[in-house]
């Protein structure tokens, strides 16, 4: 079973004047706008995996 509380987000959509059936028609995407939630960290792209291998590079004297 997912962890997502479906009930409160329908909630908070209907809240925003989205009706349910438009709520069940929205891509990811669009929930995240119409939540706004869009200051939530940006999927991970090349750029930000090869910053991250820099980070935590398991092997000592690595760049």
């Amino acid at each position: 079973m997912s962890g997502f509380d479906w009930p409160a987000l329908l909630r908070v959509s209907a809240s925003a004047g989205v009706r349910p059936a438009e709520f069940w028609a929205l891509t990811p995407a669009e929930l995240i706008l119409v939540l706004g939630l869009e200051a939530v960290e940006k999927p991970l792209n090349r750029a930000r995996l090869a910053e991250l291998e820099r980070m935590y590079s398991d092997v000592k004297g690595a760049p």
